[in-house]
């Protein structure tokens, strides 16, 4: 006589589905049960009150403030109010490796290292040069290009 093909853990396997799907069908008929079809709009609306809470009565007539819409401010600068940086920065070489090709920059203003690499030189450079370099955003972060010694 064969033996059968199913081992204890396909049973288990299988038990296991099937008590998630009776779940899922379960939860879906309780959802089904407890929803609200054919609710009216003004069940559905929601309200600010004069706090900036949301309430499920409609805010007192008697207590509703007048605004003027030149009194709203932005906070944000509009581009022409900011100033513009230059965007030639200074820093010194604190690493460079000439046979790969690439180092860092420290910059002098923000203190950051930034990334060079040989193809963005304008002129050789090696470790503690004076440089005059632009920022790019660079796949891993900020790059440095029109990279040369500074007079």
């Amino acid at each position: 006589m064969g033996r059968s093909q199913a081992t204890f853990g396909k049973k288990e396997n299988e038990k296991k589905r099937l008590k998630k799907r009776n779940d899922k069908a379960d939860k879906k008929e309780e959802r089904q049960a407890n929803a609200k079809k054919g609710q009216s709009l003004d069940e559905m609306l929601a309200y600010v009150d004069e706090n900036g809470n949301i309430s499920a009565t409609p805010p007192d007539p008697k207590k509703k403030k007048e605004i003027n819409a030149d009194d709203i401010r932005i906070v944000t600068q509009k581009q022409e109010d900011m100033e513009q940086e230059d965007p030639i920065r200074k820093g010194t070489v604190t690493f460079f490796n000439e046979s790969k090709g690439y180092g860092f920059i420290k910059d002098s203003q923000s203190q950051e290292s930034i990334f060079v690499h040989v193809n963005k030189l304008v002129s050789p450079i090696k470790e503690n040069d004076k440089v005059n370099f632009e920022v790019e955003m660079g796949p891993k972060g900020p790059s440095a290009f029109n990279v040369k010694l500074e007079a």
